[in-house]
């Protein structure tokens, strides 16, 4: 399958594959997620068409699911962030948190810190895909990266080991206040 890139603004790109990576070339290089592993060779070609992967400083990941988090290793001189719940879900059940060994042997090199409002983005707590799962709202461009909590047309899975159910409808609700022109979540269905 041929990856789609697509510029949402002129600051930002969003990188198709079984997942989404979005790029913001702000002053900080930003990567939301990191995309699933079996698209590697894609990412690491597209990516480089826009930024040189060296220069990516910071990934922020809007849960831990190896879909989401396959290839870190790209990224040199990323420091890597995730929402204070996924960091400890993934140092009291890493599998768990994860659910893929390969990926989390290679993941276990990295260190992870607790993401904050960083560069006009604000992080938004939304629990029930995963416990630790965040949604990022760019106010200056209408922009709500949403991972797996809501899609176009659906919402995220609630049955994998660390989802909290009784949760996703507050989540999604409290996206519901944020009146984005633009909606970009980790995966296009």
């Amino acid at each position: 399958f041929k990856m789609k890139i697509t510029q949402l603004t002129d600051k930002i790109w969003k990188f198709s594959g079984d997942s989404n990576i979005y790029f913001l070339n702000f002053n900080t290089k930003i990567l939301i997620d990191a995309g699933n592993a079996i698209d590697k060779l894609s990412y690491k070609k597209e990516i480089s068409k826009v930024i040189n992967l060296d220069k990516i400083k910071m990934i922020i990941f809007t849960h831990l699911h190896y879909d989401h988090i396959g290839n870190v290793d790209l990224f040199k001189n990323a420091k890597f962030y995730a929402s204070k719940e996924a960091i400890e879900d993934y140092n009291k059940n890493p599998f768990g948190t994860i659910l893929n060994s390969e990926i989390l042997e290679e993941f276990s090199q990295i260190k992870l810190c607790p993401v904050t409002d960083f560069e006009g983005l604000k992080i938004i707590s939304t629990p029930g895909h995963s416990r630790g799962s965040i949604s990022i709202w760019y106010e200056k461009e209408k922009i709500l990266f949403t991972g797996d909590t809501v899609f176009d047309n659906c919402y995220g899975r609630i049955d994998l080991p660390t989802s909290v159910p009784e949760k996703m409808d507050k989540s999604i609700e409290k996206l519901n206040n944020y009146k984005h022109e633009i909606l970009a979540p980790g995966h296009d269905y």
